[in-house]
């Protein structure tokens, strides 16, 4: 049984080349995270899992460690379509209630759009577990709004990683991840608190 993580950080990045799987290595390059051995996992944020930055959490990260990570990856080599990979996240104010992570990947979108559409997904898992009532028809600034008045909600963000295919016609590739660490002494302290920013 693994032990549940108490650190998350966002990252993001883009590669291209004419093989799609380097073009995917290339985009995990650009995110710091290519020396992982990465294994994807659906979308809970544990209790007391503090968020952190990109900068703090590159350097704890071992080559060939097996990295647990909520992946969006969205490639392509029509030149000129546009992609983006994104990852939305929704943290309850209460640090004994799990959040949510959402990941999203697609055609079309501007990165602010698609972050979000993910954002937006996180936070209406969360404010649907939360018992928030809320009207789904209803626009994602209003809804925001919604959540921030009830005082159950800390705060939604996202991250994206936008592209658009090569003049080239090489693959092109865009991946957003929200990546999980183990820390004992976060854990036995009791620190890993709602807090932090993404890089």
């Amino acid at each position: 049984m693994f032990p549940v993580p108490t650190q998350v950080f966002l990252t993001r990045g883009v590669g291209v080349h004419k093989q799609p799987l380097t073009a995917f290595e290339y985009a995990l390059r650009d995110a710091d995270i290519e020396q992982q051995n990465l294994v994807t996992v659906s979308s809970i944020l544990p209790p007391r899992c503090r968020l952190i930055g990109r900068e703090e959490g590159v350097p704890t990260l071992a080559p060939g460690e097996i990295t647990f990570c909520v992946m969006a990856r969205a490639e392509t080599n029509e030149p000129g379509r546009r992609i983006a990979a994104s990852i939305g996240l929704a943290r309850p104010k209460d640090p004994t209630v799990y959040g949510y992570i959402s990941e999203h990947h697609g055609y079309g979108m501007t990165e602010r759009e698609a972050g979000d559409y993910a954002e937006d997904l996180a936070a209406t898992m969360l404010a649907s577990t939360l018992g928030i009532e809320f009207d789904p028809n209803a626009a994602w600034d209003e809804r925001r709004k919604l959540y921030a008045t009830t005082d159950l909600i800390v705060d939604t963000l996202s991250m994206t990683a936008a592209a658009t295919g090569a003049d080239s016609g090489d693959w092109t590739c865009a991946v957003a991840c929200a990546v999980f660490r183990f820390s004992p002494v976060d854990a036995q302290a009791g620190a890993a608190q709602p807090g932090g920013a993404p890089a």
